[in-house]
Parts: structure tokens; C-alpha cells; sequence
């Protein structure tokens, strides 16, 4: 089995780790509902997308 021949130090293992990281996703408020929703999409909760109705929801048959 192989083993390394010099330790790797502090920095070049950072360096190698800085892309493994969580972001936080961009939300933006609905201006119709005022609730947090993922900008350029169609919120589900109201319909509206840049300030037009898109989507109509269907009422539930008994």
C-alpha cells in the first residue's frame, strides 16, 4: 500500500476543502402574499409570476 511521502500541511488540505461548503439559497418575498419563494419562479402558493396570474388552482370536487 502506498503511503505518503511528506506530511501535507494545514494550508494545501484548507485549500482543498474550500469548495466543500452549504450556501444558503436566494429567497425573495411574494408581493401578493409577502411569503419567502425562489426568485424567477412561480410561487405555489399564489400563482403569480412578475405580477400576473399564471396558474389557477382547481377547487376539489365532492
Amino acid at each position: 500500500m502506498a503511503v505518503p511521502f511528506r506530511r501535507t500541511g494545514k494550508t494545501a488540505k484548507r485549500k482543498r476543502r474550500t469548495h466543500q461548503k452549504l450556501r444558503k439559497p436566494a429567497l425573495v418575498t411574494c408581493p401578493q402574499t409577502g411569503e419567502f419563494t425562489l426568485p424567477h419562479r412561480v410561487t405555489p402558493n399564489s400563482g403569480y409570476y412578475k405580477g400576473q396570474q399564471v396558474l389557477t388552482k382547481k377547487e376539489k370536487e365532492d
